[in-house]
Formats: C-alpha cells, sequence, structure tokens
C-alpha cells in the first residue's frame, strides 16, 4: 500500500470519526481512544463501548495508518495528545489488524 493510499485511508477514517461523533452527541471534552486490535479484541471493544469505529488494516500498514490517524486527532485537537508508546505499536504481532476508536467514557449499558 502506498503513502498516498494510506494517506487518504487516514482522511476517510477521520471522516467517520467525525461524523459518528456527531451523530453521538460528542461534547468538545470528549475524545476518541484508537486501539489496535485483534479480531477478538475489537469484539471485545465493541461490546464494552458505544459508539467504535473500526477498519480492517493490512497488519504491514496498521502502524503507519495508526500514526497518521493519531496524528490528525492530535492536529484537530492539541489538548488531547495521548500518551502513546510507540515500541508497543511495532511490537505488535501480526495477528493485530483492526484499528478501533472510542470513547472510554462511553460504556455500553446492558
Amino acid at each position: 500500500m502506498t503513502t498516498e493510499t494510506i494517506e487518504y485511508q487516514a482522511k476517510v477514517y477521520i471522516y467517520d470519526l467525525n461524523n459518528c461523533a456527531r451523530e453521538n452527541g460528542f461534547k468538545p471534552e470528549e475524545n476518541w481512544q484508537l486501539s489496535l486490535a485483534t479480531s477478538q479484541e475489537k469484539k471485545d471493544i465493541e461490546k464494552k463501548y458505544h459508539p467504535t469505529v473500526s477498519t480492517k488494516v493490512l497488519p504491514e500498514t496498521l502502524g503507519e495508518l495508526f500514526g497518521q490517524v493519531n496524528e490528525k486527532l492530535i492536529q484537530a485537537k492539541p489538548e488531547i495528545a495521548k500518551k502513546f508508546d510507540g515500541d508497543t505499536l511495532y511490537n505488535k504481532t501480526n495477528e493485530h489488524q483492526y484499528l478501533v476508536a472510542f470513547n472510554p467514557k462511553r460504556e455500553r449499558r446492558h
């Protein structure tokens, strides 16, 4: 996948995040948290939080897409710069294939 394709995918993902936030009435202080996930971890996040926005990505491009989306989120809201350990991202195994965004303050009610 080319860098341009990853940049485009990041823009589309950010667009989806903004639409979902608007549709679900996010307040200005509410923010997305990004996570790299396996198929099972994605299901677990979706069971625990609502809303979630996820996309399936080739494992070899997941790190780059994560970085671009995270950077765009920080540019949009500089006050929400997340603590992030870059080593953790690159030590993930190939089984991680999803980028999942969720709001940790919005747990699903059962």
